[in-house]
């Protein structure tokens, strides 16, 4: 736990094999919250904060539930993270490829490439019909 933040559900899951009854799972657990060794709140911060500079809100998202994190979390994260997707998308775009596609085939790969990072439709489209102008300056 030293090395980083985990979530309720996955610390019961590497912890489950070590223990004989689950009531004393769930106690330690409880006890780990209480002495605030163990939020998922932070890990969720912590998630958000090493990921969301490579991946989209919805692969993020996507983590966090997979995580079973509180759903309000969840929503909170979800609407943080996309007020700043574009600029996000931007900059990974940028680095990878830094310029618009010319043909078909370029712009469907860099197209799947933003998708597989989980950027949102609407934020690629942007980004591949050259609405980036605007942010280069930025």
């Amino acid at each position: 736990m030293s090395r980083r933040e985990y979530s309720r559900s996955e610390l019961a899951r590497k912890l489950k094999p070590f223990v004989e009854e689950t009531d004393s799972l769930d106690t330690l657990l409880d006890s780990l919250e209480a002495e605030n060794w163990l939020s998922d709140s932070r890990f969720a911060e912590s998630l958000i904060h090493r990921r969301s500079s490579r991946l989209g809100a919805s692969r993020i998202v996507g983590e966090l539930k997979q995580h079973a994190v509180d759903q309000t979390l969840v929503e909170e994260a979800s609407a943080q993270l996309r007020e700043t997707e574009l600029a996000r998308a931007q900059t990974v775009w940028q680095k990878k490829f830094g310029r618009l596609p010319e043909t078909a085939a370029e712009r469907a790969k860099q197209a799947r490439f933003l998708a597989s990072r989980g950027f949102s439709g609407a934020t690629i489209g942007k980004i591949l019909k050259g609405i980036d102008e605007e942010w280069s300056g930025d």
